[in-house]
């Protein structure tokens, strides 16, 4: 195993020393068509941005789809595309200082000699205070929604600290009240992408439907009507009717000047590996300590639980494990019928008043996860370990003996308040463009066409899976955050968004080769 990853080390190191290729040369055949790539503006979130590996680094800028896109542009007369300067991540680490401090992680990568993703040693050197007072071409602001695009101060450097300014805009912003709109459209656009939306949901799902507490659901305000953006948390469902007047106003101000543009749907959750890499029921009986260990933990937890909620017609809520095959991890439900009282009262008897009522409180909302259920990708490191906030060392484990908080698991009740809301953002998204003739690629169907495999134009066939170590890995196209595209993914994401202009505007223009971009950042030792 260990050769495998060095193996593939070196295939990354190779990649990771060239800049980008680029598959076509300077033909006349060529075309921009209908459209006008002299003044190319790109407008979204951490997507547009060039964020991957959980942070936007100095050399993973590079490869954003849209300084790709400003690429081939360039041989149809596209002009100068800038960036946010990323020349002082020295190091290419990633991560952000606020004042010295340091807010954000250093970029993921693959430890060979470990075999899992961990962050690169080092302190970050990207100083948010040091302001840049500059607009750029590439807008795009990693943790933006659709309603920050507008919101004055938001690149404020003395509203970080309280979260109500954007440590990425911080770091360019034209002024203290600047906007993310308006400073790009300082640059005056003649062609655009739009790509906002995706954390509307994505805190959301993200954080399991839950808040910081991992216990108290987040709200989806299409449920609530809550149409007031400035009273939202930051993991809370845009509503569906504020994102579509959001949306629009973007849009109108987008096309003011004539400009041309492409718009993307925002993608399922259930199409990246955030959210399809732990299995709901990852728990081998080798994991949970063999026979004996699960007999007694039937015996002890399992069986009662089973027996109570059996009682309350609800039979499948949580079965007896099994020591032949997997098992699922034990789960809080927020939307679940609490049975506290009911646990209490049934263990009384055998375990006294207090551990009783420890019990019916602990358990009183589980259930043991399903495949409907999605367990997000950080939950991988907290399954098995023990739980502080548990009443007793006998349920303390996460996911077996203590139910894995709300915040680690996106339930079917979740999925479907996602799912409900990016319909209706994509049904928005639509129809605002058709208003003003844009293109539009549909980065949901793209995205999800992943899962069973996608066909790029060179024939190789990519995947949405995560980081495995199996000979499949050149065709994965996320990096190592299981939500970003790797620089192979941002390759594959540009030439999606050039059929749509060649078709849409009548354009010739040139496609990437996603095989000459790096794919996972594998190296010998951290």
């Amino acid at each position: 195993m260990k050769n495998k990853f060095i193996y593939l080390a070196i295939i990354a190191v190779g990649f990771a020393s060239c800049e980008p290729e680029f598959e076509n040369p300077v033909s006349e055949d060529y075309s921009a068509g209908e459209a006008n790539f002299s003044s190319y503006v790109a407008v979204g979130n951490s997507l547009t941005a060039g964020y991957m590996d959980g942070t936007v680094s100095r050399v993973g800028q590079s490869y954003s789809f849209p300084n790709l896109l400003a690429q081939q542009f360039a041989q149809v007369g596209g002009g100068v595309f800038t960036q946010p300067s990323y020349a002082d991540d020295v190091n290419n680490l990633g991560g952000l200082l606020l004042a010295g401090n340091q807010i954000g992680a250093t970029r993921l990568l693959i430890d060979a000699s470990e075999g899992k993703p961990e962050n690169v040693v080092g302190t970050p050197t990207i100083e948010v205070s040091s302001l840049q007072a500059s607009a750029y071409n590439n807008m795009g602001v990693p943790g933006a929604k659709s309603f920050h695009l507008g919101v004055s101060g938001y690149g404020n450097v003395a509203g970080v600290a309280t979260g109500a300014a954007n440590p990425y805009f911080v770091r360019h912003a034209t002024s203290a009240t600047a906007t993310v709109l308006g400073d790009a459209m300082s640059k005056n656009p003649t062609f655009f992408t739009n790509w906002i939306g995706a954390n509307d949901i994505l805190s959301y799902a993200t954080n399991g439907g839950a808040k910081a507490d991992g216990n108290t659901p987040a709200e989806d305000h299409n449920t609530t009507g809550n149409a007031n953006p400035a009273t939202y948390g930051p993991n809370d469902i845009t509503n569906s009717m504020v994102f579509e007047s959001v949306y629009s106003t973007i849009i109108t101000t987008l096309t003011s000047g004539n400009a041309k543009g492409v718009v993307a749907t925002i993608p399922s959750v259930t199409s990246i590996p955030y959210f399809t890499t732990v299995p709901f029921n990852p728990l081998s009986p080798a994991k949970l300590g063999g026979a004996a260990n699960i007999a007694a933990l039937n015996a002890q937890l399992y069986g009662p639980l089973n027996q109570v909620f059996t009682a309350l017609g609800e039979p499948d809520r949580v079965k007896l494990l099994s020591a032949t095959s997997a098992n699922p991890i034990l789960i809080f439900d927020a939307d679940a019928t609490d049975r506290s009282a009911q646990i209490t009262g049934a263990l009384t008897g055998t375990l006294g008043a207090p551990t009783a009522a420890a019990f019916g409180a602990v358990f009183g909302k589980a259930r043991q996860a399903t495949a409907a259920d999605l367990v997000v990708l950080p939950a991988s490191s907290v399954i098995g370990t023990p739980n502080a906030s548990s009443p007793s060392p006998s349920i303390n484990l996460n996911g077996v003996t203590f139910p894995m908080a709300n915040k680690w698991v996106l339930t079917v009740n979740e999925k479907t308040k996602v799912a409900n809301a990016t319909t209706a953002y994509n049904n928005s998204i639509r129809s605002i463009a058709a208003t003003k003739d844009l293109a539009v690629a549909d980065m949901n169907v793209i995205l999800n066409q992943l899962v069973s495999g996608l066909r790029a134009n060179n024939g190789t066939i990519y995947t949405a899976n995560y980081f495995n170590g199996g000979p499949t890995e050149f065709g994965v196209l996320f990096s190592l955050d299981g939500v970003h595209p790797n620089a192979r993914g941002y390759s594959v994401i540009a030439n999606e968004i050039i059929k749509v202009i060649n078709t849409h505007y009548n354009a010739k223009l040139p496609f990437l080769n996603p095989n000459n971009f790096p794919g996972i950042n594998i190296v010998g030792s951290n």
